[in-house]
């Protein structure tokens, strides 16, 4: 009996040991409301310049988490990425328009995630970034565009 309870205590030590470490902690996790694709990010994207969250209140700099497994960072990575390039699509057609402002958005809210996540993100914020900025003909973007996609990524990084 003697040895069951100085294991049952010792296993309570190391697990303790490996929460601290981080190691499958809810730094780990990727919210649900997260996977739920681009339709999801593009219907939250709706309420800028107001609270824009996915459901369940998630914020999308959420969907950014440190030691994101694989998988859900492919899931999460195509959804924004997709919602970025339909988002640049719009607000090329209406440089200066609510497009422009959650293209903005979109992008300051994953910085914000990606921030202190080791750089595990920085390809699909690089990736994010093309989509964003994406010009067919390789010219520069209209002055109203860029103004737009500012305020969007100010307000993406503060609450996004």
């Amino acid at each position: 009996m003697r040895a069951v309870r100085r294991l049952a205590a010792i296993a309570a030590v190391v697990g303790g040991l490996l929460g601290v470490a981080g190691c499958g902690g809810p730094s780990d996790s990727t919210p649900v409301a997260c996977l739920e694709g681009t339709t999801a990010y593009l219907r939250a994207l709706e309420r800028v310049p107001g609270e824009v969250r996915l459901r369940g209140g998630t914020p999308i700099s959420a969907c950014l988490v440190e030691n994101q497994k694989g998988g859900d960072l492919a899931t999460v990575g195509a959804a924004i990425v997709t919602a970025a390039t339909k988002l640049n699509a719009n607000a090329r057609a209406r440089p200066g328009g609510a497009a422009n402002l959650r293209l903005g958005y979109l992008l300051g809210a994953a910085e914000r995630g990606a921030d202190g996540t080791e750089g595990i993100h920085a390809e699909l914020i690089r990736r994010l970034v093309a989509a964003a900025r994406y010009s067919p003909d390789g010219k520069p973007l209209p002055g109203a565009f860029y103004r737009a996609y500012r305020s969007g990524y100010a307000a993406g990084r503060d609450d996004g």
